[in-house]
């Protein structure tokens, strides 16, 4: 039976691929031996939900998950992380275990705390640490031990301005990690195997301005201007190392989630909701405070309050709905007013000299097949995704060219990777929620 090996690396970029391409001995017989192809993202491009909608076929709206955090009801305080409970619908291996088909799967986001599956799992960076139970078998937690010591989950603080320590931290995550695949598909029975590595979105974020000669913070005297692209040498290194023991005639496909842009800058979203009276404060704060905070301690004056938003890599705007939020303002009969309003004047917020930026305003109901879940009201991705959201309030101010959660270069553009070895004949550029279907037909019928 042919074996399928789909290598994940979180955040690997088709241009970026394409510029390293000499240096990259292992990419390039993949690709002169095969296809390479973009791998259009999902809205919104981020790692959760992103992968297991790759692995579901499903889009955020149906499996109802659309970021690292999500509303766990109607309340205005409560949000959860996306959990492997969040994703209901059937991932590819459950099929594939009804064909009989076994698995091992190492690190795909969104599979913490692992469910039972026909073969092994190493959950996602999202598990707390490694005292927790991040494997299925839980006994498999012992073996990882034994090959590989320490288990590395993520890079937790990749937003640091220890560049020396991050490149280390990265480098030594992704030796780890191709260490374990190579361990888990050499000792293990398996026909399908799946992994993610992080290192290539940790390094983007981290390094991308000592990279990027466009970023308006690049530097080209930086000691760390060859971090990237000396990290892709390195990457390529693994990838040649794990697919020289993979079984002969094994179908690979090399895939990412989302691309890399810089980011030039970061929009307030609350700071400015604030301003133009969507949002109102009973007190303003005297130092920068988190929304969530400001609401736990009662601070937020629901009975004016319009609108609210969340920040992070694309902004999420919630309004205040009359029988559907406690204290809900909006009439329902004027909600797609309001909404129309609010992503109006949304996108036309300028950079500091007064030009456009670019920005897109998004409905859930006109992208996803199904809204499930609670789904902000408007996605909004300032500048195209070139800026950030910024959801603290205490700046006094709506522009930024830092982050408020850390140093942090880059934002996620909506083409990742696909590279077939064999290559796909007939195939070009696809969508992320194709790729499910292609792994049940290079897979066949099962035994």
């Amino acid at each position: 039976m042919k074996k399928l090996a789909v290598i994940g690396l979180d955040c690997a970029d088709p241009h970026l691929v394409e510029n390293f391409l000499p240096e990259l001995p292992t990419f390039g017989e993949l690709i002169r031996g095969g296809s390479f192809a973009r791998l259009r993202s999902v809205d919104p491009p981020i790692t959760v939900p992103a992968w297991m909608c790759m692995f579901t076929g499903k889009d955020p709206g149906e499996l109802g998950v659309y970021g690292f955090r999500n509303r766990a009801d109607y309340s205005y305080h409560r949000l959860q992380v996306a959990t492997s409970a969040r994703f209901r619908a059937p991932a590819v291996w459950d099929e594939l275990a009804r064909r009989g088909i076994k698995s091992i799967l190492l690190g795909i986001p969104g599979t913490y705390p692992p469910k039972p599956v026909r073969g092994l799992l190493v959950a996602g960076f999202l598990a707390p640490d490694t005292h927790s139970t991040f494997t299925y078998p839980a006994s498999l937690k012992e073996k990882v031990a034994g090959w590989v010591g320490e288990y590395l989950l993520d890079v937790r603080n990749f937003r640091t301005q220890d560049k020396v320590w991050l490149i280390g931290e990265v480098h030594r995550l992704t030796e780890q990690r191709f260490a374990l695949a190579r361990k888990l598909v050499t000792e293990e029975d398996w026909d399908f195997f799946a992994m993610v590595d992080m290192g290539p979105d940790r390094i983007h974020h981290g390094l991308w301005a000592h990279h990027d000669p466009g970023h308006p913070k690049h530097d080209p005297e930086s000691p760390f201007r060859d971090a990237i692209r000396d990290y892709y040498r390195f990457l390529d290194r693994k990838l040649g190392e794990l697919l020289s023991v993979l079984p002969g005639g094994t179908q690979v496909l090399v895939v990412s989630d989302h691309g890399v842009q810089p980011m030039q800058g970061g929009i307030g979203i609350n700071e400015w909701l604030i301003r133009e009276g969507y949002l109102v404060l009973k007190e303003y704060p005297e130092e920068p405070t988190r929304l969530g905070e400001l609401i736990e301690r009662g601070l937020v004056d629901w009975s004016r309050t319009v609108a609210w938003g969340e920040g992070g890599y694309y902004g999420r705007v919630f309004l205040n709905v009359r029988g559907r939020e406690p204290q809900g303002t909006v009439p329902p009969e004027r909600y797609e007013e309001v909404r129309t309003e609010l992503s109006q004047r949304l996108v036309a917020i300028p950079d500091e000299e007064g030009r456009p930026i670019g920005t897109r305003a998004l409905r859930p109901q006109e992208l996803y097949q199904e809204v499930n879940g609670i789904a902000p009201d408007l996605i909004v991705y300032f500048g195209d995704l070139r800026w950030r959201s910024i959801g603290t309030v205490g700046w006094r101010r709506i522009h930024f060219h830092e982050n408020d959660t850390g140093p942090d270069d880059a934002n996620h553009a909506p083409h990742g990777i696909l590279i077939a070895h064999p290559g796909l004949d007939g195939r070009s550029d696809m969508s992320i929620l194709e790729v499910r279907d292609l792994i049940l037909a290079l897979m066949g019928d099962g035994r």
